[in-house]
């Protein structure tokens, strides 16, 4: 299949279009008009510094369901010691800046450009892009950031500068989604440790369907905060009976 080239128009082909390695389109912008219509097509930006934008919607997408969050024996009895504090979009821009600078074992340089840094600020600066943060005292040690539409999470990156501190920020996040009736964290790209955590690969058509129902809903816009009565406890159990808990989770998204 041909990628296509986009233009100032914002219009995206359909995501059944891209090719077998997920590359559906090559060229437009990042402005937030087109991110969130990507986004609420299933689709995703991703490329290296210096590359010209480049469009993905995977053949198959990683889906972590905020009813099905698995959180193994060692990350449950850290989360009882509540070694960080836990907010939501109280760093942002600090959030996105270290998950860019952080460095990983397996990864030279970063996907998260500038560009793409000052497109994520001003979708969070219009309420559509939130953070999570731990902190250890005034130190910021780990967190994530993404994006929400409907009933659907877009992860994007996470850090850790701290033993489990994105971890417990995504147990967190996950808990308090679920508060909000959310229906699912959309990680994109499969990585073992989420798929620990309780992420599952769905086939593209059936990831369409259900971000096609999610995205009907309102979308919670502004600032987040974490609930101050009936505080979500990423311990308790959630609505679904088959949910469980075991596993663990370094990375959101893109490596």
């Amino acid at each position: 299949m041909p990628v296509y080239r986009l233009t100032d128009a914002l219009l995206f082909p359909r995501p059944e279009a891209a090719e077998p390695n997920g590359l559906l389109a090559i060229g437009g912008d990042l402005s937030k008009e087109r991110l969130l219509l990507a986004y609420a097509m299933g689709i995703f930006p991703w490329y290296n510094e210096g590359d010209p934008v480049l469009w993905h919607s995977p053949m198959e997408r990683l889906v972590l369901y905020v009813d099905d969050v698995r959180v193994n024996r060692t990350l449950r009895k850290t989360l009882r010691k509540r070694p960080y504090r836990l907010t939501l979009d109280t760093a942002f821009d600090q959030v996105i800046d270290l998950c860019a600078s952080t460095p990983r074992a397996d990864q030279g340089g970063t996907w998260i450009t500038e560009d793409m840094r000052r497109a994520y600020k001003e979708l969070h600066a219009f309420g559509y892009a939130h953070s999570v943060e731990a902190w250890r005292g005034d130190e910021l040690v780990g967190g994530l950031y993404g994006v929400s539409l409907g009933r659907a999470f877009f992860g994007e990156s996470m850090f850790s500068l701290a033993p489990n501190a994105s971890k417990i920020a995504l147990v967190t996040l996950c808990a308090q989604l679920r508060h909000w009736d959310f229906d699912f964290v959309d990680c994109q790209i499969w990585t073992p440790t989420l798929e620990s955590l309780g992420a599952i690969e769905e086939p593209k058509a059936k990831f369409l369907q259900i971000l096609d129902r999610a995205v009907l809903a309102p979308t919670r816009k502004g600032n987040w905060s974490l609930s101050e009565t009936d505080e979500p406890d990423p311990l308790s159990a959630s609505r679904s009976k088959s949910a469980h808990f075991q596993g663990d989770a370094h990375e959101l998204s893109h490596p």
